[in-house]
């Protein structure tokens, strides 16, 4: 009997442990919903802009992979069809390579005839053409990572406001405990504007690295072409 009494009052204290921590577990969407009419529009607003963000970066870099691709003898190819003469070959060769690099080089054999100088003006026209079709609202990435950090933090500024308007028109009167709720909840769209701003960042630049490479590709196909026109001359 006695070793009963002695177990109730543990018993008790670890039920009350228990409905502690109970009580202290709070889920994400208890904070948002928790967060007022502002903290929601807010948070509303970050989770349109990560959409954004997200569908831009998967559209962009499914763009980018097919700019990328390129046949490795296409440029032996044209060398071949350009050397001997059949033009028109090599433009319905280009014709059939639906990418950047198979553009500029249909655009510099469609100039084949004219100094070399109006051949490169044409090339680099082009170029800028292509280069401007694969940042194609890329910038909106970069306007997202810089965006939604300020939106969160604006949020949070909100909310403090909020909770230290309550307290002074409570006259120091407010329960701490709902004073801190409302920080806390106010600071969740802090955090939710730093993890938009971060994906958005590491979106935008794997998609200029990822760019940068097809550029590259592009100016080393250029440079290959106008060799080839200079050949014959040498």
């Amino acid at each position: 009997m006695r070793h009963l009494l002695m177990m109730m009052p543990l018993q008790e204290s670890v039920e009350e442990l228990a409905n502690e921590s109970s009580q202290k577990t709070l889920s994400i969407f208890d904070l948002i919903m928790g967060g007022g009419l502002g903290g929601q529009v807010i948070i509303g607003l970050l989770f349109v802009l990560l959409l954004v963000a997200i569908y831009v970066y998967f559209e962009r870099l499914g763009a980018i992979k097919s700019a990328g691709k390129m046949d490795p003898n296409f440029m032996n190819q044209i060398r071949q069809k350009v050397t001997a003469g059949e033009i028109d070959q090599a433009k319905i060769l280009c014709s059939q390579h639906h990418t950047p690099v198979a553009r500029l080089t249909e655009k510099g054999i469609s100039r084949i005839g004219h100094p070399l100088e109006d051949i490169n003006t044409a090339i680099e026209n082009a170029g800028r053409l292509e280069v401007y079709k694969l940042e194609k609202n890329v910038s909106l990435l970069a306007t997202i990572s810089g965006v939604a950090p300020m939106i969160g933090f604006l949020g949070t500024v909100i909310g403090m406001v909020l909770a230290f308007h309550e307290l002074a028109t409570s006259s120091g009167q407010a329960e701490m405990g709902s004073l801190a709720e409302g920080i806390y909840t106010a600071m969740t769209t802090t955090v939710a504007g730093l993890i938009v701003g971060i994906i958005a960042y590491m979106g935008y630049n794997h998609i200029v690295v990822k760019t940068d490479k097809v550029v590259h590709q592009m100016e080393a196909t250029a440079v290959d072409f106008l060799d080839l026109l200079n050949e014959p001359a040498t």
